[in-house]
């Protein structure tokens, strides 16, 4: 069993900038990918980044360039932090992992990008 909880989003006009923070409760070093996904309003939800514990990372073509996921083992969190947003960035985002066998879930942090 992994909680995770996100921390980070809020509201933020175009061209700004938010880091969003995903907390583990397990280490992370024990976890082979890491993942950040966000759900639009009457969207299905998406995948935006992803990175592995080797370090190696993925991005969705909508993010490349703006978006950085990264992580710290110490701290046993990864984050995503997101540059030059765009109203289409808005979302809930969820960070997920998946952990002897099973996938986990946050509960969601809200990121509005408005002009």
């Amino acid at each position: 069993q992994v909680q995770l909880v996100e921390s980070g989003g809020g509201l933020v006009q175009p061209g700004g900038s938010l880091r969003l923070s995903c907390a583990a409760s397990a280490p992370i070093d024990g976890i082979p990918i890491m993942y950040w996904y966000r759900q639009a309003l009457e969207k299905q939800r998406e995948l935006v980044a992803l990175i592995s514990n080797l370090g190696s990372t993925e991005y969705v073509d909508s993010a490349k360039g703006r978006f950085t996921i990264s992580s710290d083992k110490d701290r046993n969190e990864f984050y995503l932090q997101m540059n030059n947003l765009k109203p289409e960035d808005t979302g809930v985002y969820y960070c997920n992992v998946l952990y002897n066998g099973r996938t986990f879930w946050g509960q969601g942090t809200q990121v509005t990008v408005w002009s």
